[in-house]
């Protein structure tokens, strides 16, 4: 099975989203296709105003049944002058609902208003600098100039009819404009990325200054409504909860157990690829916080034997995938009246598997855990936090009481070591990884900064390199640390780490994990790399 491809009757419908209790306000994101789409729903509920995404081609009489207090377009991969292009229905222009196309939803804004968008002459991406000649309501209290992060490869070069700019760049005149008398903006800049200066700040004026919001909704509204969800859904049926230990498990699991109790039966499967005493650390933790029941199942043989001689990155996602399945299969033969499989599946899982509802979001890596079961498994697939992101889902883990050392671990992706093991996957290069990883998470904890790092770990390379150690010549294996600081998982940027903290973490894993005699420190930033090496 392709992990990309969904099963439509397995999908999960979504939960936590309960518009009853969103006391009517709300903003609409149209998704054109932008992998920052959901990025942008993240950065509305950042000032808490409900955000749900939504079809691009959303007829303007369904927006208005939504009753929405504002609208957002998204950016896309598209240019709005080709045949087949994304585009809106041409009415929701005239509904005086306030709307702010971002990046192509600007250009499609003034494309469909009568204005013309060419190719520039050279596509920019990166920061730019932009001057702002307006700084009412959109820009209030934001300095003359900033620096702001374009990706495009088209602009707007005439405005329609009763638009002016705003604010411009050197290559970019147009790269902000408004409407003289409707609440219709448009930016060619993208404020949801972290690389633009005081964009959580733009947004939040769109939505305050333009909208009109008053900032309802918070995440302990998500809580109540996705516990109130789960256990009308859920009934009396049992749910098994695939547990890693890691923070977007364990907070499913919590959300499962408030909702249904001893109905929640929770899995551990040992795949062979966990990090060092993983397993012992998982039991213990569920241990003290929940009273469901806990199977463990050692599955390591089955793993690596799956991955036996296996080298391409996808091969191994998919190869893990099928052994997660078969496993869980296996284990719920033995559970009665199991029904559902619950998973801790995030929203950037989602857009790098290509598998976004509403965009053709291109497919970055695979993820065992995202795209729908195999229908003869059997289960219905429940996806609580499918719609958040990592800080969102810290939050919530607060918000039902998690402690926060669990809430705060850093993420552990669902292959594990296995995609920090370039090349086949073997034991004794697993070995090699857990060793090196627990002295470099040591490190960081004992230079107190591991809360200052979102993700750290080590990735074994498969290329060997000459060392010498006492009066020997060395040819032995060369790792990766890589430490990343990041709000959403969707873009980050390499730490900067103390040289003393990197010194004392390269001395430690050469002296002391047999077999490595080079350590190098991973500064790439995502884009364009991503967090993990496969």
């Amino acid at each position: 099975m392709n992990s990309s491809q969904s099963h439509d009757a397995k999908r999960p419908e979504p939960i936590g989203h309960s518009a009853d209790a969103l006391q009517n306000e709300r903003v609409l994101v149209l998704d054109f296709g932008s992998q920052f789409a959901q990025l942008i729903a993240r950065r509305v509920r950042d000032q808490n105003v409900y955000c749900e995404i939504v079809r691009h081609d959303i007829s303007a009489q369904t927006v208005l049944a939504r009753k929405p207090s504002a609208i957002i377009f998204s950016g896309g991969p598209s240019s709005v002058y080709d045949q087949g292009a994304p585009v809106c229905d041409r009415r929701i222009f005239d509904l005086g609902i306030p709307l702010l196309g971002i990046c192509y939803g600007m250009q499609l804004t003034a494309h469909s208003l009568g204005g013309a968008v060419q190719p520039c002459p050279a596509r920019e991406y990166g920061r730019a600098g932009l001057s702002i000649s307006n700084m009412e309501k959109l820009f209030a209290g934001f300095p003359s100039q900033i620096d702001v992060w374009m990706s495009h490869g088209d602009q707007v070069q005439r405005l329609p009819e009763g638009f002016e700019s705003i604010a411009s760049t050197t290559t970019c005149p147009y790269a902000a404009i408004k409407h003289q008398t409707k609440p219709i903006y448009g930016i060619q800049f993208h404020p949801e990325v972290s690389h633009t200066a005081l964009g959580g700040t733009l947004i939040h004026n769109f939505l305050y200054n333009v909208a009109g919001c008053q900032g309802r909704w918070h995440l302990s509204n998500f809580a109540e409504q996705t516990i109130s969800q789960l256990r009308e859904k859920i009934g009396s049926e049992r749910v098994i909860c695939g547990l890693s230990g890691g923070v977007d498990s364990s907070v499913t699991a919590a959300l499962l157990y408030k909702a249904i109790g001893p109905q929640l039966t929770c899995i551990l499967i040992d795949n062979g690829l966990l990090r060092k005493d993983e397993q012992a650390a998982v039991i213990r933790e569920f241990t003290d916080h929940f009273r469901a029941d806990l199977r463990v199942v050692d599955a390591s043989e089955r793993f690596l034997s799956a991955l036996s001689g296996i080298r391409d990155p996808q091969e191994k996602r998919l190869r893990i995938g099928h052994a997660f399945i078969d496993c869980f299969k296996e284990e719920a033969h033995k559970i009665n009246g199991a029904r559902y499989l619950a998973q801790g599946t995030l929203y950037p899982d989602v857009i790098e598997s290509g598998a976004a509802p509403d965009g053709p979001a291109a497919t970055i890596k695979l993820h065992h855990n995202v795209g729908g079961l195999p229908e003869q498994l059997g289960f219905d697939l429940v996806e609580p936090l499918r719609d958040l992101f990592k800080d969102e889902v810290r939050k919530l883990g607060i918000e039902l009481g998690l402690p926060e050392h669990l809430v705060w671990r850093h993420p552990f992706p669902g292959p594990g070591l296995a995609v920090r093991c370039l090349g086949e996957v073997t034991e004794a290069k697993l070995d090699v990884l857990r060793e090196a990883d627990e002295i470099l998470i040591a490190e960081i904890k004992n230079a107190n900064l591991y809360r200052e790092t979102s993700q750290a770990f080590v990735v074994l390379l498969e290329s060997q390199s000459v060392g010498v150690m006492g009066d020997s010549r060395t040819y032995e294996n060369a790792v990766a640390v890589r430490c990343v600081n990041t709000d959403d998982f969707m873009t980050a940027d390499w730490s900067r780490l103390p040289y003393d903290l990197l010194a004392r973490v390269s001395t430690r894993i050469i002296n002391e994990v047999r077999g490595v005699n080079r350590v190098c420190y991973d500064i790439s930033s995502k884009p364009p790399a991503t967090i993990e090496w496969e």
